[in-house]
């Protein structure tokens, strides 16, 4: 069971999807996240890749975000994105979008959104290709992405909590 953490739905309850394909990201993990980031949440355009339960988008809401667009490719994790979104009301505020994440990140265009997450597989290559893709296209003020600490991402500040790391970058 995740949670919102903060803000207009602070202590609501998230589904999750059921798989054990995705990895939610801890509580704790979440909140230090936000409180990094939090000054650029306020009436910020949001991007979830990887989106999963959307917890880090409709977090983002919660705490101020005018809108979010989730990215998720994964049928039991879009089932407990809809019915999240549904539960706390956002559907108004929210697009998903069905397609793989990479794919999605390369058609973007500089400054698209103005905060962008991202939540790849850890056994996977996918991260580092993300953050090649954001370095040729910054499509976000700030984009931060949590990956596995043996799996070091270079950025412009990383954060460790146990063996899972957020790295940020933010737009030149």
């Amino acid at each position: 069971m995740i949670r919102i953490i903060a803000g207009e739905f602070k202590g609501r309850r998230l589904k999750t999807p059921a798989t054990d394909k995705v990895r939610p990201t801890a509580d704790r993990v979440r909140e230090a996240w936000f409180s990094i980031i939090q000054r650029s949440t306020r009436g910020a355009r949001v991007l979830d890749l990887y989106a999963g339960s959307g917890a880090l988008g409709l977090e983002a809401l919660s705490r101020g975000a005018t809108t979010a667009d989730f990215v998720e490719v994964h049928r039991f994790a879009l089932a407990a994105l809809r019915a999240n979104i549904k539960t706390l009301n956002v559907g108004d505020r929210t697009v998903i979008h069905r397609q793989d994440a990479l794919k999605f990140a390369a058609q973007l265009h500089p400054g698209q959104y103005d905060v962008a997450f991202a939540d790849p597989p850890y056994a996977s290559e996918q991260a580092a290709l993300l953050v090649a893709t954001f370095r040729m296209t910054p499509f976000a003020r700030v984009f931060s992405i949590e990956h596995p600490a043996d799996q070091p991402i270079p950025g412009d500040d990383t954060r460790r909590y146990g063996d899972t790391c957020v790295t940020f970058i933010y737009a030149p």
